[in-house]
């Protein structure tokens, strides 16, 4: 039978058992803003710490910079703790491999690299929040959905260079402002600029993927993709992006531009790329 210490501490037990339960959910609840503490597992922090993310975007506060001082790491922290599986699907190789993938990605869309730059090309991510003399306003008058606001332009903007009108609007309408009336918001707001990054990543468009969904695993082509030889992997994702002037063309220098951040960043996160980094032999969506 139970001995007398043993049944007179079980009912002691009970209450220090559940109130550092509490404070355990409770530190988790206080968390979740910086560290992406929640059901998905840890946050992106857990992968990208603040000294990481400098060694990334080594350049990005350098004075020649347009953008410097624009894209600090509370702000990428804070905005993709709105995204609970943005970094937290999958084990940890799936885990680096998205955030590597979509770091690669704003990279290239905001790069100030040139072949002999300091550091090398692939270190001057984030050097830019804003397209340099766009060649039209970006608005598509025959999209009734998302009608473009008089004298606004929505050309690129932010870390995936947010474009067109029928991106501004269901951006914004996801994250609480005015994409089409303030499409500015995106160039102004750090965190802002952010979350539409991460938006468009995370967001399906028919009849392409996420691109989370492709980096994770959880892609299934279509009969026309099969044809179209949209195999799952990195160059999937970068035409997802801008397939319809990037892919189908071997040899394309964005392309490799985008593979070669991502190659830099892969290898700092300690993972391997995975299969399918190209898309010069993918039919555009």
């Amino acid at each position: 039978m139970p001995s007398l210490r043993s049944r007179n501490s079980w009912p002691l037990a009970l209450p220090s058992f559940f109130y550092l339960l509490a404070s355990s959910l409770l530190s988790c609840t206080a968390q979740s803003a910086e560290a992406g503490c929640g059901p998905y597992g840890h946050g992106v922090s857990s992968i990208v710490s603040e000294e990481l993310y400098h060694s990334i975007f080594l350049h990005k506060d350098d004075s020649a910079c347009p953008a410097n001082g624009f894209y600090p790491y509370a702000a990428f922290v804070r905005a993709a703790s709105s995204f609970p599986r943005f970094g937290r699907t999958g084990d940890l190789d799936t885990r680096k491999r998205e955030v590597a993938a979509f770091l690669a990605q704003i990279s290239h869309e905001t790069t100030g690299g040139w072949a002999t730059a300091p550091d090398g090309p692939y270190a001057w991510g984030l050097c830019f929040k804003e397209e340099i003399n766009p060649q039209s306003n970006y608005c598509d008058s025959t999209n009734k959905k998302w009608p473009c606001y008089p004298g606004k332009s929505y050309h690129g903007r932010g870390p995936i260079q947010l474009s067109w009108n029928y991106n501004y609007g269901p951006a914004g309408k996801a994250l609480g402002f005015d994409g089409l009336k303030n499409p500015e918001t995106v160039a102004d707001n750090s965190e802002i600029a952010f979350k539409t990054a991460i938006w468009f990543w995370m967001t399906e468009q028919k009849p392409k993927p996420s691109c989370h969904d492709v980096m994770v695993g959880r892609y299934r082509p279509t009969a026309a993709d099969v044809r179209a030889n949209r195999t799952v992997g990195f160059g999937l994702v970068t035409n997802i992006i801008n397939g319809g002037l990037e892919c189908g063309v071997p040899g394309d220098s964005r392309v490799a531009d985008r593979i070669g951040f991502y190659k830099r960043y892969a290898q700092l996160f300690d993972v391997d790329v995975g299969p399918n980094v190209d898309c010069a032999y993918q039919k555009p969506f």
